[in-house]
C-alpha cells in the first residue's frame, strides 16, 4: 500500500504539472487583448473568428508538451509497461492540457489585466487542487463543498490517470487480508473510484470542460471592455497658460526672488566628443542615432556618465579638470528622458500648464546661478524663450547652432536669416518651429547647403572654441574637486531614506498590498470551511494526511502568490535603483535593506490574518506552544517565498526571465515538498534537495508528540516518523533551517543587486 501511495503521488504530480503549464495562457491572452479590442471595435471580425484559431493553434503545442512529458517519464518511473496504457495516459494529458489552456484563456479574457487574472487563476487552481480528491479525500469533503469536488476538472483527471495505472497487470494481485486487487485498494484508499470505466468518464468530463471554457472565452470577448476609459486630457485654457508665462517672464526680467542656497560654481566644457558602439556590418550603411536622429539624449547621457556600453572619445572637463564620474555625480543632477521613477512616490504628469510650472521651477533654479541643460523637441514660444542658450544639432549629432537665444530669440533668428536662401520668420510665428523647419534635411537638399559646415565657418563657432579653450584650463589657485566618501550621506542615513521611500511606495500601492491581504483572508476562509474541524480527528492515518493536506496547498499557493506578486514590484524598483545609484544617491546595500525590511511587517500581518482564521476553523489544539509553532512556520515560510521572488529578479535580467526561473523551482519544490513523495521514499542521492522543512515543522509541531493509536501496532508519532520522516524532537533543527532560508535569500538578493547590472545603455549610431 505504501508503494501504491508513492505511485499515486507521482501520477498526481504529472496532472498538476500539466495544469500548471496551462497558466501560461493568461499572459498570452492578456498580451494580445489590446490589439483584439481595437480590431473588434473596428468590426474586423466576430469574436468566435478570433477565439477559434487561438484554440486550434494550441493543439500542436499540446501534443508536443504532453508527448515529451509522457514518453520521457512513463517507463522511467516504472508505470505499467502495457503500451496501450502509455497512449491512454498520453490522451488523458492532452485533454488535461487543453482543458487547462481553455480555463486560463477564459480567466485571462475576464481578468483583462495580469494582476486580476493571475489572482483569479491562482484561486481557481487552488480550489481544484484542494478539491481534486487527492489533498482531501472525497468522504472527508464537507457537504457544503461537495459541489466543488464534483465540478473539479482535477478530480476527473486524477481519477482517470489513477485508474489507468492501477488497473494494470502489475497491480492485479489481491491485497493481504483483502478481497479486491491491490490497485483497486490503493485507488479506493485515496477516496477515488476504482472501476475501469472511470477512465472514460474522466476523459468525457475533460472534453466537456474544454468545450465549456472555450465557449465562455468566445462569449466573454465581445462583451467585455478594457478597464478604464481612455480619454484625451483637456489642458487649461490658453489665456491662463499665457498669463502664467507672462508672469514668469516679468519675474525673470524685473526681479529675481527666492532663497539662494550657497554653492561652489563649476563649469563643464566638452570638445570633439564622439560616442560610438560596435554594430553588425550590415547595419552600418543605414544606421541613425536615436528616434529623431539628432543625438540630444545621447549627448546628455554621455555628459552625465550614464552610458554603460560603447566608446567615448573627446575631452570633458569640470572647471578645467578631467571629469571624474564619482565626483561629478555628487555635484550634479540628471533627470532622464525615460521617466525611471518609483510609480507610487512620483507626481503625475497630465497637461501644458503643468509643463509650464515645471519650466518656471527650472528657470528659478537658473536664476540662483546654477546651470540647467534640457533636451527639448518642439516647445511652445513661452517655454522656448525661457532658455538663455541653445545647442542645436542635426541628424547624426552634428552641431548647427550653439549660442545665445536673445530676447524673443533675436540672436537665433538673426543667425539663420543671414544664411543664403533661408526664408524669413513670419510675424508671431514660433521661433522653435521655424528653426526646425528651415534646418530640415529637405531644406538642406533644396538649398544645396550643409548647416553643420556653415556653422563651423561662422564667427559663432570661433567664439565657442575660444570659450572651450578658456574653460578647459584650470583657474590659478584651484584644485580638482574631491570627496572623501562616494555618497553624500552616511550608510545608516541611506538605509533609513531607502526604507522610508519603500514604506510610502508600498503604502500607496493597494494593488499589491491590499490585494495580497484580501486574497490571503479569502483563502483562509475557504480553507477553514473546507477543512472544518479536521484538526481534532487523529484516529486514522487518512486523518493525518487530510490535516497535512490543509497545510500543503496553503504553503504552496500562498507562497507562490507572494513570490510571483513581488517580482514586478522589485523589477520596477531595481530599475529606479540603477538610476539613483548612478546619480550618487545611495549604494546597493541600503536599497536592499529597505526592500527587504519593508516586506517583514506586511508578511507578518498576512501571516496573522491567515494563521488565526485557519487555526481556529480547522480546530488545531489551542495551546500557546502549538499555536506559536504554527504561526512561526507560516510566517517564515511566506517570508522565504517572498524573498525568493525578490532574489530571482535580482539575479536575472528582467521579470520574464525571473518568472521562468522561479516557476521551475516551484515545480521542484512541489515535488520534494514531502507530501507527494515522503522523505523516506526519496532516493538517497536526491534527498539533498529535500524541501519539506515547512511541512515537517507544521505537522510535527501539531501531531508529532501524540501517542493516539492508529492501529494495534502504531500510534500517531510512530506513523509520522515511519511514513513521512517527521520527528517532534527535530523541531529545533527545522526551525533553524526555516529562519536561515529567508536570511539566505535576502542576502543573495542584496549581493546580486550590488554585483549585477543588467542595464545596458547604448545606442546604435
Amino acid at each position: 500500500m505504501d508503494d501504491g501511495g508513492i505511485y499515486a503521488g507521482a501520477l498526481f504530480f504529472v496532472v498538476v504539472m500539466i495544469m500548471f503549464n496551462g497558466m501560461a495562457e493568461i499572459a498570452l491572452t492578456i498580451f494580445k487583448l489590446p490589439v483584439y479590442f481595437k480590431q473588434r471595435d473596428l468590426l474586423f471580425f466576430p469574436s468566435w473568428a478570433y477565439a477559434l484559431p487561438t484554440w486550434i493553434l494550441k493543439i500542436p503545442v499540446t501534443f508536443v508538451e504532453c508527448g515529451m512529458w509522457t514518453f520521457i517519464t512513463y517507463y522511467v518511473k516504472g508505470f505499467d509497461p502495457n503500451v496501450s496504457r502509455l497512449f491512454k495516459q498520453f490522451l488523458l494529458l492532452i485533454l488535461v492540457h487543453q482543458m487547462a489552456s481553455a480555463l486560463f484563456r477564459f480567466i485571462g479574457a475576464v481578468g483583462r489585466t495580469m494582476g486580476v487574472a493571475s489572482t483569479f487563476g491562482a484561486f481557481a487552481l487552488l480550489l481544484q487542487f484542494a478539491l481534486g480528491g487527492f489533498v482531501l479525500a472525497r468522504e472527508d469533503v464537507k457537504k457544503w463543498w461537495i459541489w466543488g469536488y464534483w465540478t473539479s476538472p482535477l478530480m476527473y483527471s486524477v481519477n482517470s490517470i489513477l485508474v489507468n495505472e492501477f488497473d494494470g497487470k502489475n497491480w492485479k494481485h489481491i491485497a493481504p487480508n483483502g478481497t479486491e486487487s491491490l490497485g483497486a485498494a490503493v485507488v479506493r484508499a485515496r477516496g477515488f473510484f476504482p472501476d475501469a470505466y472511470w477512465y472514460w468518464i474522466g476523459c468525457g468530463a475533460l472534453l466537456g470542460f474544454m468545450m465549456i471554457f472555450n465557449i465562455f472565452y468566445s462569449v466573454a470577448l465581445p462583451y467585455l471592455n478594457p478597464f478604464g476609459n481612455p480619454q484625451a486630457m483637456i489642458s487649461e485654457d490658453d489665456e491662463n497658460a499665457d498669463h502664467v508665462q507672462l508672469t514668469e517672464r516679468n519675474e525673470i526680467e524685473n526681479k529675481k526672488k527666492g532663497m539662494v542656497l550657497p554653492f561652489e560654481p563649476h563649469s563643464i566644457s566638452f570638445d570633439d566628443v564622439v560616442y560610438s558602439v560596435d554594430m553588425p556590418q550590415e547595419m552600418k550603411e543605414q544606421a541613425l542615432m536615436g528616434v529623431s536622429g539628432a543625438g540630444k539624449t545621447t549627448l546628455m547621457d554621455v555628459l552625465a556618465g550614464r552610458k554603460t556600453g560603447g566608446y567615448i572619445d573627446g575631452d570633458i572637463k569640470i572647471s578645467g579638470y578631467p571629469k571624474k564620474q564619482e565626483t561629478f555625480a555628487r555635484i550634479s543632477g540628471y533627470c532622464e528622458q525615460n521617466d525611471i521613477h518609483s510609480p507610487y512616490v512620483t507626481v503625475y504628469e497630465l497637461d501644458a500648464r503643468a509643463a509650464a510650472i515645471v519650466m518656471r521651477a527650472v528657470r528659478n533654479t537658473v536664476d540662483t546661478g546654477r546651470t540647467v541643460v534640457c533636451t527639448i523637441h518642439q516647445p511652445s514660444v513661452d517655454i522656448f524663450e525661457a532658455f538663455d542658450e541653445l545647442f542645436l544639432m542635426k541628424r547624426g549629432g552634428q552641431e548647427i547652432y550653439v549660442g545665445p537665444l536673445g530676447r524673443h530669440s533675436c540672436h537665433l533668428i538673426k543667425y539663420f536669416e543671414s544664411m543664403p536662401g533661408v526664408s524669413k520668420i513670419k510675424e508671431a510665428y514660433n521661433p522653435a518651429t521655424w528653426m526646425l523647419e528651415v534646418t530640415a534635411s529637405s531644406q538642406e537638399m533644396m538649398l544645396g547647403v550643409d548647416f553643420a559646415d556653415l556653422y563651423k565657418k561662422s564667427d559663432l563657432y570661433k567664439r565657442n572654441k575660444a570659450l572651450i579653450a578658456d574653460l578647459s584650463t584650470p583657474r590659478p589657485g584651484t584644485k580638482d574637486r574631491h570627496f572623501e566618501t562616494q555618497f553624500s550621506q552616511p550608510f545608516w542615513t541611506q538605509c533609513m531614506a531607502c526604507l522610508w521611500k519603500q514604506h510610502w511606495s508600498y503604502w500607496r500601492n493597494p494593488a499589491y498590498t491590499a490585494v495580497r491581504f484580501i486574497f490571503t483572508t479569502f483563502i483562509a476562509l475557504v480553507f477553514g470551511t473546507m477543512f472544518w474541524d479536521l484538526g481534532t480527528k487523529v484516529s486514522r492515518s487518512q486523518d493525518l494526511i487530510n490535516a497535512m493536506g490543509s497545510m500543503y496547498p496553503a504553503v504552496l499557493f500562498l507562497g507562490v502568490q507572494n513570490s510571483s506578486s513581488v517580482q514586478p514590484v522589485v523589477a520596477v524598483e531595481r530599475t529606479v535603483f540603477c538610476r539613483e545609484k548612478a546619480a550618487g544617491m545611495y549604494s546597493a546595500i541600503p536599497y536592499a535593506f529597505g526592500q527587504v525590511l519593508i516586506e517583514i511587517p506586511y508578511v507578518f500581518v498576512q501571516s496573522v490574518f491567515y494563521g488565526v482564521i485557519v487555526y481556529a476553523m480547522i480546530g488545531f489544539e489551542w495551546t500557546a506552544v502549538k499555536f506559536f509553532w504554527y504561526f512561526f512556520f507560516m510566517y517564515f515560510t511566506l517570508l522565504y517565498f517572498t524573498f525568493y521572488g525578490m532574489m530571482t529578479v535580482a539575479i536575472t535580467p528582467n521579470q520574464n526571465v525571473a518568472s521562468i526561473v522561479a516557476a521551475f523551482f516551484y515545480a521542484v519544490w512541489n515535488l520534494f515538498s514531502g507530501f507527494i513523495i515522503p522523505r523516506p521514499r526519496i532516493p538517497i542521492w536526491r534527498r539533498w534537495y529535500y524541501w519539506a522543512w515547512t511541512l515537517d515543522g507544521l505537522v510535527a509541531s501539531q501531531f508529532g508528540d501524540l501517542q493516539t493509536n492508529l492501529t494495534d501496532e502504531e500510534n500517531v508519532e510512530q506513523f509520522l516518523n515511519r511514513y513521512f520522516g517527521f520527528k517532534h524532537d527535530f523541531l529545533g533543527v527545522v526551525a533553524a533551517v526555516i529562519v536561515a532560508l529567508p536570511v539566505m535569500f535576502a542576502l543573495t538578493f542584496a549581493l546580486a543587486i550590488k554585483a549585477f547590472n543588467f542595464q545596458r545603455r547604448q545606442e546604435y549610431i
